[in-house]
């Protein structure tokens, strides 16, 4: 190897080492916004519908073999343009609804944009396969300005996650080669799991109906009681009024 392309490869690992920064530091910018939003609905709501998040990085190997199948040439600019799950992140909810509640929170923050949503879960995949994906752009900045990283994100109920990660180990352990009874039954499995987030949800929605229908009895209570007291008790305009909008 002359000095010249010595030189070439010096620059080529710098710049790689730079992009890779990147997709690492998008990733960290995502994860603080989940765990903020988190922290808010453990600490001011009485549900939170964020069960946890898994984060990971496409390996310079990975990325190279992606690259070779879709016949690109291999530089910075070609890997950005051309492969964009290089930073990757799951969130993993209890219910359905979640899924669409957390993206939508998502969707409104102002310095991500969303580029593509992919709905598998009213379109399922034929193998059964349900969950949101989403590929938004989010801002990094750097020492030298800002960069627009776009990160690939994957929103999934518990049961929809338990039934992808069992389906991989599966495909792995027979290197893709699935017999087609098993693939039969996987897409069984699917159904089931899918069958169970629908039921989980209606249970879901029934407990919230509940709650709802005990906190308006349980605020008529406390207003009758406050009415009925013999007690001189100065009761505040503003507790008075936030009562009468609990209803």
């Amino acid at each position: 190897m002359n000095k010249e392309q010595v030189e070439q490869f010096q620059q080529m690992k710098k710049k790689m080492t730079r992009m890779m920064l990147l997709y690492k530091f998008a990733l960290s910018e995502l994860e603080t916004k989940i765990e903020i939003l988190r922290e808010e609905f453990l600490m001011i709501h009485d549900y939170n519908p964020i069960e946890h998040t898994n984060s990971r990085l496409k390996s310079p190997e990975g990325i190279l073999k992606k690259l070779n199948r879709k016949g690109k040439n291999i530089s910075v600019e070609s890997i950005r343009e051309n492969v964009k799950d290089i930073a990757g992140m799951r969130i993993t909810c209890s219910f359905i609804s979640d899924i669409y509640r957390v993206f939508g929170m998502l969707e409104k923050q102002s310095d991500i944009k969303v580029l593509e949503v992919k709905d598998y879960i009213k379109n399922p995949k034929s193998n059964g396969y349900k969950s949101l994906h989403v590929l938004l752009e989010t801002p990094v900045f750097m020492s030298d300005g800002k960069e627009i990283v776009t990160v690939e994100v994957q929103i999934r109920t518990i049961a929809m996650d338990f039934w992808a990660s069992l389906e991989h180990k599966i495909f792995y352990k027979y290197d893709q080669s699935v017999p087609e009874q098993l693939l039969i039954e996987l897409k069984e499995a699917a159904d089931s799991a899918f069958a169970l987030d629908q039921k989980m949800e209606r249970l879901h929605n029934e407990v919230k109906v509940i709650k709802k229908e005990n906190k308006v009895t349980e605020v008529d209570e406390l207003t009758k009681l406050i009415s009925n007291s013999n007690q001189q008790i100065t009761i505040p305009p503003a507790f008075l009024e936030m009562l009468e909008k609990s209803k």
